[in-house]
């Protein structure tokens, strides 16, 4: 059995006008600023108005968090030197994607050549999580597994509700919008480290891909590094609650190498089920419940979290991590991000005020939170 767990954070940011509220375009200043205050930990995004963000390898959400705050101060403070402010959040709730503009570098010049339409309505950012997992088989392995609580993660995060707009029905449009890419979605189930490679080396030896870096599954073995990498959830507005993801990521996978080291596995689910699952957390969020296919029921999130918190209670206190699991609970029971801007949007709507640049300020107060 794997002995340490180390986990990495991924987040992505739109820059607004502090002014306007509007979407705004990355100065070549606030990157190189901030790229010189964490060498190699911060990146422009396929947007020019997105930013990247990603922690180094920790053991322990304490030093994660330590790292990522620090990330996001600094992305604060460099972008307010240009009257910038960034949101964590995955869809602007009121900007039009036919108004921005991709980052021009050779990398993503290639990749809008290649996505053609598609890819000019990726105004969208994401979270991703990597989980470090040495052995190659056992991340094989543990992907069909890992993936039975993918929806899970996705209605706890959800933070995509507006569009252009609109309020979309949706708890997370942006999936929406990712899934019109190709190589998306659920990961297929391979019965081996060696059947993924040969899976997927077949679009790389033909040239379809240059690496498995543009396989762009809701689950999938990192190309750089030795982890497996999950990438369903939304970019939390508040810092807590990525860590808290991040955290349920590390217990899940330390929980299922527990059970492999008693030779067991958590029951494998046809990807046709687990999708099902997936709409059902795209759709609502934490608001309907998702089906439990061991009794053949609909579940109330808050009924799957504590199930879920009594599975994962060894591995998260052996972690350090029981109150960030905790914290969970509480989004399954008053809402996420998604439940927190629609009722701001509510209440700006009665007010007669412009509700989008209410869910905007909303959104800049919640980045600062927790810093």
């Amino acid at each position: 059995m794997q002995t340490e767990y180390t986990l990495g954070i991924e987040e992505e940011y739109l820059l607004v006008d502090r002014d306007s509220l509007q979407l705004a375009e990355a100065p070549a200043a606030l990157m190189e600023a901030c790229q010189a205050d964490f060498e190699g930990q911060v990146s422009p995004e396929f947007l020019q108005c997105q930013i990247e963000v990603g922690t180094r390898p920790h053991t322990t959400i304490a030093s994660a968090r330590d790292d990522l705050k620090r990330l996001r101060a600094c992305v604060s403070q460099r972008a307010g030197e240009h009257n910038l402010v960034p949101i964590a959040v995955s869809c602007h709730p009121f900007a039009n994607w036919k108004d921005q503009h991709h980052t021009r570098k050779e990398r993503y010049d290639a990749l809008q050549h290649a996505l053609g339409g598609v890819a000019r309505r990726m105004l969208i950012c994401g979270m991703h999580v990597h989980i470090g997992v040495e052995d190659k088989a056992l991340r094989a392995d543990l992907m069909p597994q890992l993936s039975y609580f993918l929806p899970h993660l996705l209605a706890l995060s959800a933070s995509s509700p507006f569009w252009n707009g609109e309020d979309t029905g949706l708890s997370s449009y942006r999936l929406t919008i990712f899934d019109n890419l190709p190589r998306t979605g659920l990961p297929p189930t391979f019965t081996s480290w060696a059947e993924y490679e040969r899976t997927t080396g077949i679009l790389v030896e033909l040239g379809v891909i240059e690496d498995t870096t543009k396989i762009w599954w809701d689950l999938r073995p990192s190309h750089r590094f030795p982890t497996l990498e999950t990438r369903i959830m939304d970019v939390q507005p508040r810092l807590e609650h990525a860590l808290s993801l991040a955290a349920m990521n590390q217990a899940l996978m330390r929980m299922l190498c527990r059970l492999k080291a008693r030779n067991l596995r958590w029951r494998h689910y046809d990807r046709f089920l687990i999708g099902e699952n997936r709409w059902r957390a795209q759709r609502y969020g934490v608001g309907e419940g998702l089906i439990d296919f061991g009794d053949r029921s609909i579940k109330p999130m808050t009924v799957l979290m504590d199930e879920l918190m009594g599975m994962l209670s060894e591995d998260a206190e052996a972690l350090g991590t029981l109150p960030e699991i905790a914290r969970l609970r509480q989004i399954a029971e008053h809402g996420n991000s998604a439940t927190r801007q629609r009722r701001v949007h509510a209440e700006a709507l009665a007010r007669g005020e412009d509700a989008g640049q209410a869910v905007v300020r909303h959104l800049i107060e919640e980045f600062h939170a927790d810093l």
